[in-house]
């Protein structure tokens, strides 16, 4: 029989870990699945990567297989006396594989189901990722999402169709812009034995009235000021998500000016809220009365400030 080198088919090192191992079987079942894949020979390498997970994926057969020791892919390769249980097999006409159902029995990994007379390998479903679009008051709040996918899962006869699921999702405090919620199980049916994948929530916020989301659990919002407000200062009520509060403008306030309401911002994971920053925004009336207007013009004449320097 030829030797089969099952790290070298998962592009893996001998010492990666468990759940290297899962990712990198994940990845290549995905490229391989002959139901979507365009690679040449996809069923084959299916089939081969399957082969390398059932036996690298389980603790005991991988230690049976590290204890055949290295050899080159392809090399002619006979077990050790008595390995398997016994030196009675036909060695000579034996797939490599064929070894660990020997030993453990059932396929390759002990656990596959027998499907038309060979061999089922155990594949874990698909992950996927969707958008969902949230309000900044449900990130403040927490909120209960209902969702409509539809979800492509094995049907009996083996092909891959599109299954409408409903699921329901708790969004915790504190979700903040492309924030990636896992539910663990909620992706992909497996086959032949093989688990659930994830499915994952990439969190985005539908825009508001008054708030922009800023770095990590902060807000900005613009606040507009009269030119009087920001000239002789003043004190005015503005929302927040948690209810309005009075900001005091200082005398000789600026367009651009920021100010940092503390706590007012998203609430974090643990304790504690990211902070809220008023930006004031000076502007001036779109029409005037003759009042207004006489007014604007004795301070015109009195004035002595001089906006530009050029």
């Amino acid at each position: 029989m030829q030797y089969k080198d099952y790290y070298k088919i998962l592009g893996v090192k001998r010492d990666a870990s468990e759940d290297e191992i899962k990712k990198a079987y994940r990845k290549l079942a995905r490229k391989y699945h002959p139901d979507v894949s365009k690679e040449k020979n996809a069923e084959d390498k299916f089939k081969e990567v399957n082969e390398a997970n059932e036996v690298l994926g389980d603790k005991e057969k991988r230690a049976a297989y590290d204890n055949l020791g290295s050899y080159q892919p392809g090399q002619d390769f006979r077990p050790p006396p008595g390995w398997g249980g016994g030196g009675h097999a036909d060695f000579g006409n034996m797939d490599f594989g064929d070894l660990f159902s020997q030993m453990f029995g059932g396929g390759a990994a002990g656990h596959g189901h027998r499907r038309g007379g060979g061999r089922g390998f155990a594949q874990a479903g698909q992950d996927f990722e969707v958008a969902l679009e949230i309000t900044l008051e449900e990130a403040y709040e927490g909120a209960e999402k209902t969702l409509q996918l539809e979800v492509p899962e094995p049907s009996p006869q083996g092909f891959m169709v599109r299954v409408p699921r409903t699921i329901k999702v708790r969004i915790p405090k504190g979700a903040t812009e492309g924030q990636r919620l896992r539910l663990a199980g909620k992706g992909g049916a497996g086959q032949h034995g093989g688990g659930a994948g994830d499915l994952f929530l990439r969190i985005s916020f539908l825009p508001h009235a008054w708030f922009k989301p800023g770095e990590a659990h902060d807000l900005t919002m613009d606040v507009p000021l009269a030119p009087w407000e920001a000239a002789l200062g003043a004190s005015v009520d503005i929302p927040t998500l948690a209810g309005k509060v009075r900001l005091k403008v200082k005398p000789g306030s600026r367009s651009g000016q920021k100010m940092r309401l503390t706590g007012k911002g998203l609430p974090k994971a643990r304790e504690g809220h990211g902070d809220l920053y008023a930006v004031f925004q000076i502007v001036t009336p779109e029409t005037l009365s003759d009042k207004e207007r006489e007014l604007f013009e004795q301070l015109q004449e009195v004035s002595e400030f001089k906006p530009r320097n050029f």
